[in-house]
């Protein structure tokens, strides 16, 4: 345990309440950059106890310092976490983030921000990571480019480069907007209802032409190990798992918010694993399905 000397107590204390208005911020950040919430708090731990230690009286922008000093941190994650992904098993998603529609605390926070979608977050995974992080710390949160610069240990120029970049990516991937929450809500009922009664017609009726389902076990769940592309193979999957799983699999969902939009949890029965999804909606179809089974990541 970290000792302070009592006349330090009431500075130590004012510098945790103030650090506790960018936690949200700041886990925000590092999630965007890294696709972990793990790798997020702990490079928020570590930026927390980086601003314990300094004369915060100096720190003229406490916001940009700390959001620079997660930035670097979840460079090295992102890094790392590069070459570990070029050896995973099946389609990579980011961990997925479960909130309830009462929650307020730092999380429920972070999930309000329209980046943190997993469609968007996927965007985000066909970048490098100096363009991820110039992306993510200039466009989304309009740190400047020399403080960007600091984090990426390169010139401001290269900075605005691998922004430009990325722009460029990320406009191009065109995702689609955020469905209302009523519109997510009649679709998933309808969703629900047409694979309890394994209704092959409706399934495929709410399915839209390009829709595409992702699921990501690593390995250590059963699960399809590439994408499953069109109605046609989407609906030809999810009656299957209804057979192999039984109809526990349509009717046992537990209503969650996953990285802010609506999705179902279900709990692990007999030989199902169990699991987050969330639906990506488009004109009332559903676009994408994004299921995480690995458990490493629930």
């Amino acid at each position: 345990m970290t000792r302070v000397a009592p006349g330090s107590v009431r500075a130590v204390t004012a510098d945790a309440v103030a650090f506790e208005t960018y936690r949200a911020h700041l886990l925000g950040v590092g999630y965007r950059i890294t696709g972990s919430l793990a790798d997020a708090e702990d490079a928020v731990q570590e930026a927390w106890l980086r601003f314990a230690a300094q004369d915060v009286d100096v720190i003229d922008e406490p916001r940009a310092w700390l959001t620079t000093v997660v930035g670097r941190l979840c460079l090295d994650r992102l890094r790392s976490a590069a070459v570990r992904r070029e050896r995973y098993v099946g389609p990579w998603l980011p961990e997925p983030l479960v909130t309830t529609p009462g929650d307020d605390d730092p999380l429920a926070v972070v999930v309000r921000d329209e980046g943190v979608r997993m469609a968007a977050m996927l965007v985000l995974e066909r970048l490098s990571p100096p363009q991820r992080v110039s992306f993510v710390l200039h466009d989304a949160l309009d740190l400047p480019f020399g403080r960007i610069a600091e984090v990426l240990d390169c010139s401001e120029a290269t900075a605005r480069q691998h922004a430009s970049r990325a722009r460029r990516i990320v406009a191009q991937a065109d995702v689609p907007p955020r469905a209302t929450d009523a519109e997510q809500q009649t679709v998933l009922a309808a969703f629900a209802e047409a694979l309890a009664g394994a209704d092959t017609d409706r399934i495929v009726a709410l399915l839209h032409p390009d829709v595409v389902m992702l699921t990501d076990s690593g390995g250590k769940a059963s699960a399809a190990r590439r994408p499953i592309v069109g109605p046609a193979d989407v609906s030809r999957l999810l009656l299957g798992l209804l057979r192999k799983y039984g109809n526990g699999l349509a009717t046992g969902w537990t209503p969650v918010v996953v990285n802010g939009e609506l999705g179902v949890r279900t709990e692990a029965v007999g030989k199902a694993p169990a699991s987050v999804a969330v639906l990506s909606i488009t004109n009332g179809r559903i676009r994408s399905v994004f299921q995480v089974v690995n458990p490493d990541k629930l």
